[in-house]
């Protein structure tokens, strides 16, 4: 991706299901647990780098000893910190529930106060609470006040706190519930307390917290006794995958991940159903629980074009099929004229795209050299059909991402000439003024690194036209349900339809949004509508496409500039299981999804610069 937007967070839970001496015996070392937490964080790396941390439970703790483990990180190092400081605490203390988490901040501040794992502990282990998420809520307010009303004084608005002290509420309440039904049946304070242990009803915690939720979601928490949960939205927005054999159970964000770590097949690993919660009991048993009722599936689609590891065989070939889909509009920005044209991609994250665009190009190429074979018949002489054979796409490595760049300079001007060298470039495969170049990355959301970096050091090859192409859709709307994408001023397809409307004299539109939306936010989030949509009504894609290539040619570029997106149609062609599409549609899957939307536009409107959720 040349725009650089944030990945949603990473989790990792692991349950051992055996004594400790098993697994020295089996792996002659007493950090199993250890070794396979750290590898299931590194393999999620890529999901988060603001921060890391790890919590263990030690089930059975004797009174008077520690049962819970944590250490957090928000150094540029955070897994290597997190588990230097955690062996020696772990060492001489088996633990036997393991909660990681990769983070990247979407909400609240940056220190090490808001990296997860998140503690809310008690001197009853049952109320003791171990909690992390990869989760976005668009009704933070909501949830946060309805603490204020059951009077408790939070110490902080944060979406981490807030869900913490909610889950941790309805625990409360279920703790006592079994306290007052136990007392009255006359056991003693004592005899109680590991009674509740074994019948506390987890899945009956999580429908009271959950069912006042909007957003995308997975949560995961451990309890001081050793129960654990992972739970995903109704929508299945955000992703969550599960493993268990008769040694361990295990969940994480990424199906490849849990494959790896743990040497399985893809169909050994299972994918955590919307609104579906697996649950461990501090014995061992484990199950599946609805908490939610399913809804709409809406999958988030930005996950298989990019956030995801590619490892995964369904998304590697999902991602080559987005390129694929992409033939078509390609051939025509080149005037189908193969003979003129390079092919490349940006690097790193667009390749598997760039080989589904290779493969469409030479289908294309196979059938076109066919029909000319047969059109000659038996008149074709040799060299014709070497000519004819010999014509394949021209690919080539053209951009270099130059990682060891970095720049100190902060002045406007002269960063913009530092961010030019961001990338390296491959001279002497263009044939100058002659080719066209096709460059595909894998989505354009600013578009500031292509106007600013990659189109200019490009054109220094001096072909006759640069392609971009963009194997997502135009990223039209905020998301506000994981990913860093908030404000609609940063996207460059809303820039482009302002520039439209504007370029027409239209700007009533704009005013009429605006009014629509005020008005959409003062009614319940079940009705609104998102009013949004209206500033993209008056045009096609192709024009708004037109407006970006039109944007990101910036002044001193010889060549012509064309943009070609991936259409909403062949989005769902290459991910029919993935039908999140909110951030380019704007048809959201949670009522407060145009909420979010429309105090975005408002925002906007109002030069306020900050997130709309």
């Amino acid at each position: 991706m040349s725009d650089s937007i944030k990945h949603e967070c990473g989790i990792a839970l692991m349950r051992l299901l055996k004594p400790a001496g098993y697994y020295i015996d089996k792996y002659g070392s007493w950090d199993y647990a250890l070794q396979k937490m750290y590898l299931m964080m590194e393999k999620q790396h890529n999901r988060g780098q603001d921060g890391a941390g790890l919590a263990a439970i030690r089930i059975g703790a004797k009174p008077g000893t520690r049962y819970i483990y944590r250490q957090r990180s928000n150094l540029s190092n955070s897994i290597k910190e997190v588990f230097t400081k955690i062996y020696p605490d772990i060492e001489a203390n088996h633990c036997d529930v393991w909660l990681g988490h990769l983070r990247y901040g979407t909400y609240g501040s940056y220190n090490i106060d808001y990296v997860h794992p998140v503690t809310r502990e008690n001197n009853w282990r049952s109320r003791s609470l171990v909690m992390a998420g990869n989760f976005n809520l668009t009704n933070m307010e909501v949830i946060f006040n309805h603490l204020i009303e059951i009077g408790q004084n939070p110490i902080d608005f944060s979406d981490t706190i807030t869900i913490l002290e909610n889950v941790g509420h309805f625990l409360d309440e279920e703790v006592e519930r079994l306290y007052r039904y136990y007392k009255e049946k006359g056991y003693s304070k004592r005899d109680i307390s590991p009674i509740i242990e074994k019948e506390l009803d987890l899945a009956e915690v999580l429908r009271n917290a959950a069912r006042r939720w909007d957003g995308g979601y997975v949560m995961a928490g451990m309890t001081g006794h050793g129960d654990a949960f992972v739970l995903r939205d109704p929508a299945g927005i955000r992703p969550a995958f599960w493993y268990a054999d008769d040694e361990v159970v295990v969940a994480a964000s990424e199906r490849p991940v849990i494959q790896t770590v743990f040497n399985i097949r893809t169909d050994s690993v299972n994918e955590l159903d919307p609104g579906k919660s697996l649950i461990v009991k501090a014995s061992g048993e484990w199950s599946i629980k609805e908490i939610l009722p399913a809804d709409e599936p809406a999958k988030c689609s930005f996950e298989r074009i990019y956030f995801s590891r590619g490892t995964d065989k369904n998304i590697y070939r999902e991602r080559k099929k987005l390129g694929e889909t992409l033939t078509k509009p390609v051939l025509a920005a080149v005037n189908h004229d193969i003979e003129k044209t390079v092919f490349s991609y940006i690097p790193n994250t667009a390749e598997s795209a760039f080989y589904g665009l290779i493969k469409g190009i030479d289908d294309w190429l196979n059938n076109r050299k066919k029909d000319a074979i047969l059109k000659k018949g038996k008149s074709l002489t040799p060299a014709e059909l070497e000519k004819i054979i010999e014509v394949r796409p021209r690919i080539e490595k053209i951009a270099v991402k130059d990682a060891k760049l970095r720049t100190f300079i902060t002045e406007d001007s002269s960063r913009k000439n530092m961010v030019e060298h961001v990338y390296d470039v491959t001279y002497g495969v263009i044939r100058r003024g002659i080719d066209s170049l096709v460059v595909i990355d894998d989505s354009i959301v600013r578009g500031t690194t292509l106007r600013e970096s990659i189109i200019r050091i490009l054109d220094r090859l001096d072909p006759a036209k640069i392609v971009i192409v963009s194997s997502s859709p135009q990223i039209r709307y905020p998301d506000c349900y994981g990913i860093d994408m908030a404000r609609l001023g940063d996207f460059i397809a809303f820039k482009a339809a302002i520039n439209l409307i504007r370029k027409r004299e239209r700007e009533d539109i704009i005013r009429g949004v605006y009014a629509r939306a005020l008005e959409e936010l003062q009614k319940p989030d079940g009705e609104m509508v998102n009013a949004v949509k209206e500033i993209y009504a008056p045009f096609t894609d192709a024009e708004i496409s037109g407006m970006i290539a039109v944007m990101l040619k910036a002044p001193g570029i010889g060549a012509e500039v064309e943009v070609v997106y991936q259409s909403i149609e062949g989005l769902h062609e290459a991910c029919p299981d993935h039908t999140g599409d909110w951030y380019f549609t704007g048809n959201y899957p949670t009522p407060g999804g145009n909420r979010v939307a429309n105090k975005a536009f408002v925002n906007y409107m109002e030069g306020i610069n900050e997130r709309a959720y």
